[in-house]
């Protein structure tokens, strides 16, 4: 992504796997081909939400889909026409990355042609120092074949407590996130770049003071990486959290919009397998949830543009 890219980026994502087959189908193992299909339809509702929700209004331009490979082969190329595309290379539900087609990550991507490869990745810098270790090299290796092949990298970035850091929060994850985790990033951003992990886009988990997204953006793009941009995943959080995190996150300068998933769709599916929703109000739920998102950040950056753009003084 360069400055001139620089657009908002409003990411619907849904490359789940592992938890949509058992959080959501309850299915253990390997699913047959019956199951797969089910499973494959779930994420063709979720795509036909994205596709209302721009004939609604949405901004085409800024509208993209993280989508895997696995159960949305069909929905990817159908996106591919006109949406920006991210797919993902890690293997599903793993505490470490590792690649999901082995030393072929290469053909798929290819075979895909996404706008971006996207890693999912836990890492504590306090943490597993091995694990740690190993991660580096393999995101290091993908960066450098993505940099290598004109493509670009998206990395989604947990970073789970330590028991350890917990604990000197009393065991309160809320304050975990507001005192230990943006420092965590950092730290961990930091050793990713020493490493040769050069990402486009970092997808982070939200944090609540505005400062912390100025510094994490300011890491992200130290060091002449003006190009790097950084947006917001949901991590479980709820709606009214999401969207104060939002709030917070617009206008911060590298700060470009989100990439969000089970905030938009979970409901949706979960109505619709139970049969309180049809087909076409589960698609209405989800392309209305999108759209209130981006409407939410849409606000929330004029707003802050029209504060920062006021005389000094003024009311």
């Amino acid at each position: 992504m360069t400055p001139r890219d620089r657009r908002s980026l409003f990411m619907l994502a849904f490359d789940q796997r592992e938890s949509f087959k058992k959080g959501l189908f309850g299915i253990d193992g390997t699913p047959t081909s019956e199951e797969a299909e089910r499973i494959a339809d779930s994420k063709r509702v979720i795509f036909e939400g994205l596709l209302l929700a721009v004939a609604d209004g949405a901004p085409l331009a800024s509208a993209a889909l993280l989508v895997d490979e696995e159960f949305g082969a069909e929905v990817a190329r159908a996106a591919k026409r006109e949406f920006t595309l991210a797919m993902p290379v890690e293997k599903s539900g793993q505490p470490e990355f590792a690649f999901e087609y082995g030393a072929a990550f290469g053909e798929h991507i290819e075979a895909f042609d996404p706008d971006y490869a996207k890693v999912l990745v836990r890492y504590n810098p306090e943490g597993d120092a091995a694990m740690n270790t190993h991660q580096l090299a393999r995101l290091a290796e993908l960066s450098l074949w993505l940099r290598v092949h004109g493509r670009r990298f998206l990395i989604e970035l947990l970073v789970p407590a330590e028991p350890v850091q917990l604990q000197k929060v009393g065991g309160d994850r809320d304050r975990y996130d507001m005192e230990i985790r943006t420092e965590l990033t950092l730290r961990t951003i930091a050793e990713s770049q020493a490493a040769g992990v050069e990402p486009d886009i970092w997808k982070v988990e939200g944090p609540d003071r505005r400062q912390d997204y100025e510094a994490i953006s300011d890491q992200a793009r130290t060091g002449g990486r003006d190009g790097v941009a950084c947006v917001i995943l949901g991590g479980g959080a709820s709606r009214a959290k999401v969207e104060q995190r939002l709030h917070l996150e617009a206008g911060v300068p590298g700060f470009i919009g989100f990439a969000l998933g089970r905030t938009i769709w979970q409901q949706a599916l979960e109505d619709w397998l139970a049969r309180r929703l049809d087909r076409a109000g589960a698609v209405r739920l989800v392309a209305d949830n999108y759209l209130s998102l981006v409407r939410a950040y849409e606000k929330a950056s004029m707003t802050h543009a029209a504060a920062s753009s006021a005389p000094a003084g003024s009311a």
